[in-house]
């Protein structure tokens, strides 16, 4: 029963996250591409109380096509650990998302090979000049009557313009 509290406690936080997210209207200029690689950080596990003892997390990758009316190409997921070793690859093959369409990709919470520092690098293309995915992760974990969640939101490092 506690750990149903829990982790019903903590599906509550990460409702709460979610709803304190900014949202972006439809009047602001929305840059199109037609590709970027996106870094986005994950926890497989974080540090808690005086001793520093770990907590382990479930980590759910979110990918979700933000575009109306052009599809986008998923064409890689590398999952890296916290000195920035490749330790595996999730896309096998190009995983295209139709308009308003959303995919996922998860690290169970027994694997703690990432770390505390864990990553992602997602690229994505489009034949046509599209809006942007939104992509994030999402922590959630419990441990007795304690539980966490919380989202990580990726970051552009390259574009490809035309």
């Amino acid at each position: 029963m506690k750990k149903i509290c829990a982790i019903i406690t903590g599906f509550m936080l990460l409702f709460a996250a979610l709803r304190s997210l900014p949202v972006a209207h439809a009047d602001e200029d929305v840059p199109l591409s037609q590709g970027q690689t996106i870094y986005v950080a994950a926890y497989s596990h974080i540090y808690a109380g005086n001793r520093e003892l770990p907590m382990l997390l479930t980590v759910t990758l979110s990918i979700r096509n933000t575009d109306i009316r052009q599809p986008i190409t998923i064409t890689k997921v590398d999952y890296y650990g916290t000195n920035g070793e490749f330790l595996r690859k999730y896309a096998d093959h190009p995983v295209t998302l139709r308009p308003l369409e959303s995919t996922r990709y998860i690290i169970p919470q027994k694997d703690k090979t990432g770390g505390a520092g864990a990553n992602f690098l997602v690229e994505w293309k489009s034949g046509n000049p599209a809006n942007p995915p939104l992509v994030e992760s999402i922590m959630i974990g419990a441990e007795g009557q304690q539980g966490i969640s919380f989202t990580s939101r990726g970051q552009v490092i390259t574009k490809v313009n035309k």
